[in-house]
């Protein structure tokens, strides 16, 4: 998910993306622990959306109290 993306999104749907990315970040280490993961590199993918996500709620956050 690019940054353009997200900023598009409001804090409601910045937030049920996050779970959604936090669901599947739980059933690929499912996978994994079964030998069932085909896609590694999906691990980081997912790494790196939820911290971008959490870094443009804390900017809109930030950008609304000021």
């Amino acid at each position: 998910m690019k940054a353009s993306d997200v900023r598009a999104l409001s804090a409601d749907q910045l937030t049920e993306e996050i779970a959604k990315l936090k669901k599947e970040q739980f059933n690929l280490r499912f996978q994994q622990a079964t030998g069932q993961l085909e896609k590694t590199a999906r691990f980081n993918e997912i790494r790196k959306d939820i911290a971008r996500i959490k870094t443009i709620a804390r900017q809109k956050a930030a950008e609304a109290k000021a």
